[in-house]
C-alpha cells in the first residue's frame, strides 16, 4: 500500500512531484482539479493526499474538509508557499496530517508521505479487525482462536450449549474459564435468563452458605435484613461456580442437596423455595486429583459433570496468539483512546519462546503494556518480554518453527488484508492456488474466518 493522490492546478509541479514519487516506488494518480480527485476517495482508500493550497475551484483547504467529510483518518498534506505558512498551521489544527513548504525538498516529501502511509495503514488494518470481529457470528464472536484446541472446544460448546446439561470446565487459571461458561449461557435457550458468577475462593468460610442459599433477618449476629442468595437469584438462568474445589466440603454437601431436590433454604428460614438454573462449575485441577486431596466431594463430582471440558492452556494452542494479541490490542486501544500499532512479524518469536504460565490473562496483560508503552512498536515487546523473564535475550525457538509461524502470519495477514478474496492473496502472495490452499490446510487457516 504506496498509493498517493496528487493535487496541483500547475502541470509542471504535478509532473516533477509524481516522477519523483514514482521513482521511490509510490503508486501516484495526479489531477489538476480537487473536485475530480473527490471522486476516487472513499473510505476504504488505501493511501494519502497530497494537495496544493491555493487552487482554482475547490481550494486545498476546502479540498481536506471534504476528505475529512469522507474520512477523518485519510492523511492530508499540503504543499504551502512561504506566505501561506500560518494557513497551513490552522489546517493542521483542523485534522490536516502535515504540510511542505515550496520550493520543496524530495526527500523530504517522501520521508512525510512514508509516515503518513503508516498512520493510514495502521488505521485500516485496526478498521479491519473491528470489522472482522463484530462480523463474527455465534461462537466465534465470544471465543477468540481458530487453532485445533479451540476449534474442538468451540464444537463441543456449540453442540452442548442448547441443552440443560450442567458443565464442569476444568483448566488452568487465566485459560478463560468465565469467558466459556458466559459464552455457554449466551448461545443457550436460558440466555434471557439472569447470569450469576461466584468465586469460591474468594468467600469467607464463614459466609459461604449465606452466599449461596441466602437467609432472612436474624438468621445471626449481623443479619440485618433478608439477602438472596446466587441460586435463587439464577432462577431462570446460568450460575457458574468458579473454583469450585475452594468451596468447604460441608456446603458441597448442601449445594448436592440442593442440585438433587432442585430447592433451597435460606439460613434461618423454616420453608424451602424451588430454584431451577443450569449449573456451570469450574476449576483449576484436575477434578480426580482434587477429589483424591479431600477438596472436592465425589458424589458431587458426578452431579456437576453431565458435560466435561478441559480448557487448553496457552501453550497449546500458541497458533491463536496473534489473533489473541490482536484483539486484547484492539480492546485496550478502544478503553484508551489511542490507535494501535499491530505487532510486526519480528515480535512473534519472541511471543512464541515464552510458556505462558498465566495463560490469556497474561497475554493480555502484555498486550495492555504494549499499547501504553512510549518506545517505538519493534522495540516494545522485547523490553516487556525481557522484562517478564528477566531475560536479556528469548529463549532459543528452531528455526523451523520460526519460520512456520512467520509463513502462518504472512498468509493470515493477507487473508485480512483482501477480505479472504483467494485471488487477491494469490496475487499479494506471488503463490499458485495449490500451495496456498496447502498451505492453508496445513496451518487451520479459513477465508472464512
Amino acid at each position: 500500500m504506496k498509493k498517493v493522490i496528487l493535487v496541483d492546478d500547475e502541470q509542471s509541479v504535478r509532473d516533477s512531484a509524481r516522477q519523483w514519487l514514482e521513482l521511490s516506488d509510490f503508486e501516484v494518480a495526479d489531477y489538476a482539479d480537487a473536485r475530480v480527485a473527490l471522486r476516487d476517495i472513499t473510505p476504504e482508500y488505501a493511501g494519502i493526499v497530497l494537495t496544493d493550497v491555493k487552487m482554482p475551484g475547490l481550494d486545498g483547504l476546502a479540498f481536506q474538509k471534504e476528505i475529512a467529510a469522507i474520512d477523518e483518518h485519510i492523511p492530508v498534506v499540503l504543499f504551502t508557499g512561504h506566505g501561506d505558512i500560518a494557513m497551513a498551521v490552522e489546517a493542521i489544527r483542523g485534522g490536516a496530517y502535515d504540510f511542505v513548504e515550496k520550493p520543496f525538498d524530495p526527500e523530504q516529501i517522501v520521508e512525510t508521505i512514508k509516515r503518513a502511509l503508516e498512520k493510514r495503514r495502521l488505521v485500516l488494518e485496526n478498521r479491519q479487525l473491528k470489522m472482522a470481529l463484530s462480523d463474527c457470528e455465534g461462537i466465534d464472536s465470544r471465543l477468540v482462536g481458530t487453532s485445533q484446541p479451540m476449534r474442538e472446544l468451540k464444537k463441543e460448546i456449540t453442540h452442548i450449549a442448547p441443552t440443560p446439561a450442567n458443565v464442569l470446565l476444568f483448566g488452568e487459571t487465566g485459560t478463560g474459564k468465565e469467558v466459556i461458561a458466559r459464552a455457554i449461557h449466551n448461545l443457550s435457550l436460558l440466555n434471557k435468563g439472569p447470569y450469576m458468577a461466584l468465586n469460591c475462593a474468594a468467600i469467607p468460610v464463614d459466609m459461604a452458605e449465606s452466599e449461596l442459599f441466602g437467609h432472612v433477618s436474624g438468621a445471626f449476629t449481623g443479619a440485618a435484613g433478608k439477602r438472596i442468595g446466587k441460586l435463587e437469584a439464577a432462577n431462570g438462568g446460568t450460575l457458574f461456580l468458579d473454583e469450585l474445589n475452594s468451596m468447604p466440603l460441608d456446603v458441597q454437601g448442601k449445594l448436592l442437596r440442593a442440585l438433587e431436590m432442585r430447592e433451597i433454604t435460606p439460613l434461618g428460614a423454616n420453608s424451602s423455595r424451588p430454584v431451577n438454573f443450569r449449573l456451570i462449575s469450574a476449576m483449576n485441577e484436575n477434578p480426580r486429583t482434587a477429589i483424591d486431596e479431600g477438596r472436592l466431594r465425589e458424589d458431587l463430582y458426578f452431579r456437576i459433570n453431565t458435560v466435561e471440558l478441559n480448557v487448553p492452556p496457552l501453550r497449546e494452542r500458541m497458533d491463536d496468539i496473534p489473533l489473541l494479541f490482536s484483539f486484547f490490542l484492539e480492546r485496550t486501544a478502544d478503553t484508551y483512546g489511542v490507535v494501535a500499532a499491530p505487532l510486526g512479524p519480528e515480535g512473534l518469536p519472541l511471543m512464541m519462546s515464552h510458556d505462558w504460565p498465566g495463560n490469556v490473562r497474561e497475554l493480555k496483560s502484555v498486550a495492555e503494556r504494549y499499547i501504553l508503552s512510549p518506545l517505538p512498536p519493534k522495540e516494545r515487546i522485547s523490553k516487556i518480554m525481557a522484562a517478564k523473564t528477566g531475560d536479556t535475550a528469548p529463549q532459543a525457538v528452531s528455526l523451523r518453527d520460526q519460520v512456520a509461524l512467520f509463513e502462518r502470519h504472512l498468509i493470515q495477514e493477507s487473508l485480512n488484508r483482501n477480505g479472504g478474496v483467494i485471488k487477491d492473496v494469490i496475487d499479494d502472495l506471488g503463490i499458485p492456488r495449490r500451495t496456498l490452499n496447502e498451505k492453508m490446510t496445513k496451518y487451520g487457516l479459513k477465508r472464512s474466518e
